[in-house]
């Protein structure tokens, strides 16, 4: 029987959760994936865990061998748009990616180092969905040209959400997972079709992170206050969700 986990409750690069947001939701992620599911992804992955893997697919950006991964960090979506509106990038996006790497783990006619190269992307992938500005405008590059302040410091709104409110209360990964909130719910049914519902559940987030922000604008104690609840909101689902997928796949 499968256990499947969820949570009911300036550069102009799309950057993401940051080493530290990906580290902790792959550690989340880690705390609900059954035994057989661990054996399976530590024989792939050669004893490296998902927490170290979490931050691979940024590792190789600096590398011109991977830049046809360069669009599966993200999705360009206008604000009133569901994923189901938009013409799909001839180039990938989020979505495609997650799909593309079940795809191939549910394969039986791949290779183990296709295997763990496509593991490594679909952890740090899930992780890049339930950053609501890897869902943003292409005009703004997901508000990498929303410029604003960050305590009287120029900086992006897509910086802000990916590491600098993580970054402002000084916690390790491992700090950072253990003081997410308690999940109420943690067995249900997973489709591969729920994927199409997250995309569109966290651009719901989306739209109000735009609204909230303008250009100009300089940020500090109060939107830290109001808005990181939501940032480890997201941790707590994303880690839930892979380690749902996780157990689905290889339990």
């Amino acid at each position: 029987m499968r256990l499947i986990i969820i949570y009911l409750i300036g550069t102009l690069s799309f950057l993401n959760w940051g080493s530290t947001g990906h580290r902790a939701l792959a550690e989340v992620a880690s705390f609900y994936l059954t035994e057989n599911a661990k054996k399976k992804i530590n024989e792939i992955l050669d004893g490296e865990t998902i927490v170290t893997a979490s931050t691979y697919a940024d590792d190789i950006k600096s590398d011109s061998r991977y830049d046809e991964y360069y669009n599966w960090h993200f999705i360009n979506m206008e604000l009133d748009e569901d994923y189901e509106d938009t013409v799909p990038s001839e180039k990938g996006d989020v979505f495609i990616a997650i799909n593309k790497c079940l795809d191939i783990l549910e394969s039986d006619s791949v290779t183990d180092s296709e295997k763990s190269f496509y593991l490594k992307l679909l952890i740090h992938f899930i992780g890049d969905l339930h950053q609501p500005m890897h869902i943003g405008r292409y005009e703004d590059r997901g508000g990498n040209r929303v410029y604003v302040k960050w305590f009287g410091r120029n900086s992006n709104l897509h910086r802000v959400w990916d590491s600098e409110m993580i970054n402002g209360y000084n916690m390790s990964y491992s700090e950072l997972a253990k003081n997410l909130p308690t999940p109420e719910k943690l067995e249900i049914e997973f489709e591969r079709d729920d994927v199409i519902g997250w995309v569109n559940e966290i651009h719901s987030y989306t739209r109000n992170i735009y609204k909230d922000v303008s250009s100009g604008d300089n940020l500090g104690y109060e939107y830290q206050y109001k808005n990181f609840p939501t940032v480890k909101d997201l941790i707590l689902k994303g880690g839930l969700r892979l380690a749902a997928l996780l157990n689905y796949l290889f339990d």
